[in-house]
C-alpha cells in the first residue's frame, strides 16, 4: 500500500470520514426523492410505465453492478482520486437531471448518476479504510451507514418539501447541497493511497457482472408488459444466467478478481452478504413503493406522504447507535436475528391496512418495520469490515456494497413486476396495461386502459395485491433472518462484538 502525505492529525481524518458521510449521505437522496415525485415526473415528462419504472432501477442498477469494478479502480488508480472523480460526476450529472427534457434523457443521467455514486462510494470507504484501524476502523464504516440510513430516514420528507415548494426537479438541489461540500472538504483533507499489487480493472469480469444484471432488471421489468413466457423476455433472462456463468469463471481464473469467491467458503462471510441483501425485501422497496402509492393511488399530497414515511424511516436515526451498544450484551447475530423478525412483524400487520383505511392505522406498523431494521443496519458495515481482509480494501467495500445495493436494485424489478402480476389478476380481464399503470401510481392512465371500471375497483384490485405482496415479503423476511442467525452465528460469541476489530477470514 502506498499513502501520500504525512500521517494524517485526528482532525483530518475526522474530516476526511465527514466527506464521505455527506457523499453517503446523498446516495439514497437519489432514489427516495424521485419515489416521492414520481407522479410528478410522469406527468411532466410522459414516458410508459417501463420508461418510469427505469427513473429508480436505472440508478440503482449502474450503482450496484459498478461498486466492484469502481472498488478495483480505486486500489489501481488511487482511493482518494477515484472519490473526487465520483463526487464530481455525481454533481454535474444531478445537474443534468434538473435540465432533463424528456423521459429518456432522464433515464440515461439516473443511469450516469449511479455510475458516480458507485465510483464516490467504493473511493471514499476504501480511503477510510487506509486511515482507520481496529475498532476505529469498524466504528468509522459504521457512521458512514448510518450516514446513509440518514439520507433515507430525511429523504422523503424533505424531497416533499422542496416538491411542494420548488417542484419536482428541486429535489437535486438537495443532492448538490451534500456532494459539494464533500467534494471541497475531501479534496483539503483526505489522503490518497492505492495497492501497489492492483492490476487494473479486471474488464472481462466488469462488462459480463453489468450486462448480466442490465439483462436480467430489464426482463423483469418487460414480464409484467409481454408476459412471463413471452420469447424476448425469455431470451434476457437466459442471457442474463448464461452472463452470470461467464462472470463466474472469469473470477476463477484472473490473477486479481473484483468477486474472491473463495471467501464464499466462509459461512460468516455469507451470513453478512445476505444480511446486506435483507433490507432490501423488508425495508427499502416500501420506500419507493409507499410514496407511489399514497400520492398516486390515495391522492395524498407530497407532504403528507413524506410526513407519514417518518415513521418508516426515522428510527434509523437513533437505534442503529443502540444496535451497537446491545453488542455487549448480545452477540450481533442475535441483535440482527431479532431486528428482521421484527421487521416481518411489521409487514405483516401492514398487509392487513387496505388502501383507503384512515392513515393513522399506517403509522404503528411502519415505525415497527423501521425499527426491526434499524438493528442490523447499525451493525452491516462494522460486521462488513470484520471478516475481510483490509489488504484488499475496495474489493472488500466492493463486494459487501454490490450485494446490498445490487440487491436492492433486484429486489426492486422483482417486487414491482410482482405487484403488477398480481394486480392484473385482480383487475377485469387481467388488463397487463391498467396493472403497470396502477404500480407505478398513475390511476388515471389505468382508469384510460379500463374506461368501463370504476376508480373505486381499480384501487380495490391494488389494494388486495399489496396486501399480498406484503405477506410474500413477510415470508422472505422471516426465512433470511433465520439464515442469516444461523450463518452470522457460527464461531461467534456473545463476547466478541461487532464494535471490536476481528480476525480476517483465513486467519
Amino acid at each position: 500500500m502506498t499513502i501520500s502525505d504525512n500521517p494524517p492529525t485526528a482532525a483530518e481524518k475526522t474530516a476526511g470520514l465527514l466527506a464521505v458521510c455527506l457523499a453517503a449521505a446523498a446516495m439514497p437522496l437519489t432514489f427516495t426523492g424521485p419515489a416521492v415525485a414520481l407522479t410528478d415526473i410522469g406527468r411532466s415528462l410522459g414516458g410508459s410505465p417501463i420508461a418510469l419504472n427505469w427513473v429508480t432501477n436505472a440508478f440503482m442498477l449502474t450503482f450496484g453492478s459498478a461498486l466492484m469494478a469502481a472498488g478495483a479502480l480505486a486500489d489501481h488508480h488511487g482511493r482518494k482520486r477515484v472519490f473526487l472523480a465520483g463526487t464530481g460526476a455525481f454533481a454535474l450529472f444531478s445537474l443534468g437531471l434538473i435540465a432533463a427534457p424528456n423521459i429518456l434523457w432522464f433515464d440515461l443521467l439516473r443511469a450516469a448518476q449511479g455510475l458516480a455514486a458507485a465510483a464516490a462510494f467504493a473511493g471514499g470507504m476504501a480511503a477510510l479504510a487506509q486511515e482507520f484501524d481496529g475498532h476505529a476502523r469498524t466504528r468509522a464504516f459504521s457512521i458512514v451507514g448510518t450516514s446513509f440510513g440518514v439520507g433515507l430516514s430525511l429523504g422523503p420528507i424533505a424531497s416533499a418539501m422542496m416538491i411542494d415548494a420548488f417542484g419536482w426537479r428541486s429535489i437535486f438541489v438537495l443532492v448538490l447541497a451534500l456532494v459539494g461540500p464533500s467534494f471541497v472538504l475531501a479534496a483539503r483533507v483526505l489522503r490518497d493511497s492505492r495497492d501497489p499489487a492492483a492490476k487494473g480493472l479486471d474488464w472481462g469480469g466488469a462488462i459480463s457482472f453489468t450486462a448480466a444484471l442490465t439483462l436480467f432488471t430489464f426482463g423483469v421489468l418487460l414480464a409484467p408488459q409481454r408476459g412471463w413466457v413471452d420469447s424476448r423476455v425469455i431470451a434476457l433472462l437466459i442471457g442474463a444466467a448464461a452472463l452470470f456463468a461467464v462472470f463466474g469463471l472469469i473470477e476463477k481464473r484472473v490473477a486479481r478478481p473484483m468477486l474472491d469467491l473463495t471467501l464464499f467458503r466462509y459461512p460468516r462471510f455469507v451470513g453478512v452478504q445476505l444480511l446486506a441483501a435483507a433490507p432490501a425485501y423488508a425495508f427499502v422497496v416500501l420506500l419507493i413503493l409507499l410514496p407511489i402509492r399514497f400520492v398516486g393511488i390515495e391522492g395524498m399530497s407530497v407532504i403528507g406522504a413524506g410526513q407519514l414515511m417518518i415513521a418508516l424511516s426515522a428510527p434509523l436515526l437513533i437505534l442503529p447507535i443502540l444496535a451497537g451498544l446491545l453488542t455487549r450484551l448480545l452477540s450481533p447475530a442475535i441483535i440482527c436475528g431479532i431486528g428482521l423478525l421484527v421487521s416481518a412483524g411489521g409487514l405483516f400487520w401492514l398487509s392487513g391496512v387496505p388502501v383507503g383505511l384512515a392513515h393513522s392505522f399506517l403509522v404503528a406498523p411502519l415505525a415497527m418495520i423501521g425499527i426491526g431494521i434499524s438493528l442490523p443496519w447499525g451493525l452491516m458495515d462494522g460486521l462488513a469490515v470484520s471478516v475481510v481482509p483490509k489488504e484488499r480494501a475496495g474489493m472488500a467495500t466492493g463486494i459487501f456494497s454490490t450485494t446490498r445495493v445490487a440487491g436492492e436494485g433486484v429486489a426492486l424489478a422483482v417486487v414491482s413486476a410482482i405487484l403488477s402480476a398480481m394486480t392484473a389478476a385482480h383487475l377485469p380481464g387481467g388488463s397487463a396495461t391498467a396493472a403497470q399503470r396502477l404500480a407505478t401510481g398513475d390511476l388515471a392512465g389505468a382508469a384510460a386502459a379500463l374506461p368501463g371500471v370504476a376508480r373505486a375497483l381499480l384501487v380495490q384490485g391494488y389494494s388486495a395485491a399489496f396486501g399480498t405482496l406484503l405477506l410474500l415479503l413477510t415470508g422472505i423476511t422471516v426465512l433470511t433472518a433465520i439464515v442469516v442467525f444461523l450463518f452470522l452465528g457460527r464461531g461467534e460469541q456473545p463476547t466478541q462484538v461487532a464494535l471490536r476489530e476481528c480476525p480476517a477470514v483465513g486467519d
